[in-house]
């Protein structure tokens, strides 16, 4: 009888043994599941928040109490969300009034209930050990990066790229330092190149008089491709700029620089207008 009753309680014991081990990778599991990726929109946060986005262990030193709250970047009616379960609430009972967080004026950062009054301060430390600080009940708090991950750093721009997206912002342009209105009226080498002439336009003055608009249209044929598919019909002037309009209704913006007319914003195929002797 008792050798039947081992031999059943071996036979459990190694039945029991895949149950074991397949629990003993739950814990693991379970802390796996924690670690959630930076929350959305990061990637199009602005650089001074980056590195602060994403979860963090909220913790009282010294206390067994703590919760995972996780900075977000969506604005909030306060500063910008912050999220953390209904739980933390009771672990830590001071985030009862905490509905945001925002950056601190002197540095650092603050979680802050619904009218922006600081609810806990962290002034001390960075993001890449955490901080600490203080709150509203008097009680010291740390924020704890642990193994959260957290939104990479934008690359720095290279001197190609800073170039490429200046280039895509219109020319602010002083208009008390632009041609006058009346001098618009002529004839113009059309380019895409500097002094490489591609074909003409005349820009005619309005029939109506009227001194910053009228008709253009090419002299002679063109020969560019591009410029003849865009057809210029006509011109009008304003603030500094000079616009072409194709007989589509589109038109083309130019600023006067180095003495001679631009495409602006520069980005896709140059145009350049030079005006030519009567």
């Amino acid at each position: 009888m008792e050798k039947g009753l081992t031999g059943r309680m071996r036979l459990a014991a190694l039945a029991a043994l895949p149950l074991l081990a397949a629990g003993s990778l739950l814990p693991a599991a379970g802390l796996h599941a924690q670690t959630a990726p930076p929350p959305r929109g990061a990637d199009r946060a602005p650089e001074a928040i980056r590195a602060l986005l994403g979860a963090w262990d909220l913790e009282m030193p010294g206390a067994s109490r703590g919760c995972t709250v996780t900075l977000g970047a969506e604005a909030a009616p306060q500063g910008r969300q912050l999220r953390f379960p209904a739980t933390c609430r009771r672990a830590l009972p001071i985030l009862d009034t905490v509905t945001g967080w925002n950056l601190a004026p002197e540095g650092g950062l603050r979680l802050q209930d619904a009218q922006g009054k600081t609810v806990i301060a962290f002034r001390d430390g960075a993001p890449e050990r955490g901080f600490t600080g203080s709150g509203s009940d008097g009680k010291a708090y740390a924020l704890a990066s642990k193994n959260h991950p957290r939104a990479a750093r934008r690359p720095v721009a290279s001197p190609a790229e800073l170039a490429a997206t200046a280039a895509q912002r219109p020319t602010l342009v002083d208009p008390a330092r632009a041609p006058a209105p009346d001098t618009l009226p002529g004839r113009y080498a059309v380019m895409r190149q500097p002094d490489r002439e591609a074909c003409r336009i005349v820009l005619s003055p309005a029939a109506t008089g009227a001194p910053a608009a009228g008709p253009a249209a090419f002299e002679g044929l063109c020969s560019d491709t591009g410029l003849a598919i865009f057809d210029p019909a006509g011109w009008r002037y304003l603030a500094g700029r000079l616009t072409l309009v194709a007989r589509k209704g589109h038109g083309v913006e130019l600023v006067f620089e180095n003495g001679q007319w631009r495409k602006d914003p520069a980005v896709g195929a140059p145009l350049l207008l030079r005006r030519l002797a009567p």
